[in-house]
């Protein structure tokens, strides 16, 4: 099969079908026993990244399972920065933790964009791997973290509640910040094109925090990374479409559309079906966006929002999919409920 008649592949076109391609965010993940098997397996969270053998077997695990039209890079968007030269460890149970950028001495200490790849090499790996593993139908998406979601962690030295600082460093420091942007916006176009050239046959770019961004700074540090990302991918290869992620962006998300030109926006479950269709579809694949809240409950709920999903959105094209990454708490029998609803 060639990669342009992939279900997903149409759907990025253009077209609108008749069931549309599903896979879920997170979809290789804590939820899966099988996961929980390999990841011991292989001793740490970041061992296990920078394994390709098992990178692509927890990739594959939930292809085996489901049968879903794409599988996506299991990675960590957190890898560009240890790239650049950030420190990198997880805590377990609590999360990320990185050494801070919070000044122009620390930003002076990063490595040059150009030696990404030394580090980063093993995930190219994966993606070959991949490549020639996968069903002919499925398709191969890599990702990244976008700039400023990146940025929030390598400020912050770990998640927050509301990115205040990264948001203090913008406005105290705009100089130091527009630099470290600059910087992981070239490392993030560079990442994937590396990917694209593994065998990434789509790329999505995931701004996990783009709604903590308001008004003006939403374009300039959301919208306008993601362009330069999205011109950078499209200079090396006009081929491979883009999927946005501008998650709580609302209304934006149309602003954020037109500017970057994305071949899909992903939308969060803040965001009403409906208005995706009326206002992002004309413009856009949309993929999104059942609540993965409903993936822990199942039952008759499961069904019904599935479907409902898939009809406000089935009038144009769209990819379904969670508003965000699937929980460890779901029951991985609720993944058929839905698939079940979804295809019949």
């Amino acid at each position: 099969m060639q990669t342009k008649d992939k279900l997903l592949m149409r759907a990025l076109a253009g077209e609108t079908l008749d069931v549309p391609p599903v896979w879920m965010m997170r979809q290789a993940g804590r939820y899966l026993p099988e996961y929980k098997a390999t990841r011991a397996q292989a001793g740490s969270f970041l061992d296990l990244c920078y394994n390709p053998e098992l990178a692509a077997e927890v990739t594959l695990q939930p292809i085996r399972r489901y049968g879903f039209d794409a599988a996506i890079l299991f990675a960590d968007i957190l890898l560009v920065p240890q790239a650049l030269g950030a420190d990198l460890w997880f805590v377990e149970g609590e999360g990320p933790r990185l050494s801070t950028i919070q000044s122009a001495n620390d930003l002076a200490r990063l490595k040059p964009v150009e030696t990404i790849h030394e580090t980063l090499n093993p995930v190219y790996e994966t993606v070959r791997l991949l490549r020639a593993s996968l069903p002919a139908e499925t398709a191969l998406i890599g990702f990244a973290g976008a700039p400023w979601t990146v940025a929030t962690y390598m400020i912050a030295g770990q998640g927050t509640k509301d990115q205040g600082p990264a948001r203090q460093l913008m406005y105290g420091d705009r100089a130091t910040f527009d630099a470290l942007i600059d910087r992981i916006t070239d490392a993030t176009a560079a990442y994937l094109i590396a990917q694209i050239d593994a065998g990434a046959e789509v790329v999505k770019l995931f701004d996990s925090w783009a709604g903590a961004l308001p008004g003006a700074e939403f374009e300039r540090y959301a919208i306008e990374p993601a362009k330069r990302i999205v011109a950078a991918i499209r200079a090396h290869n006009s081929d491979i479409p883009v999927i946005g992620f501008p998650r709580q962006a609302g209304e934006k998300a149309e602003v954020f559309v037109d500017a970057t030109g994305v071949e899909a926006c992903a939308i969060d479950t803040s965001v009403d079906a409906h208005w995706a269709a009326r206002t992002l579809q004309p413009k856009t694949c949309v993929q999104g966006n059942l609540d993965p809240m409903l993936l822990v409950t199942g039952g008759q709920a499961l069904v019904s929002a599935t479907k409902a999903t898939a009809e406000a959105l089935g009038q144009g094209p769209h990819i379904f999919n969670l508003g965000h990454g699937i929980t460890p708490e779901a029951d991985p029998a609720n993944v058929d409920v839905m698939l079940k609803a979804l295809r019949g």
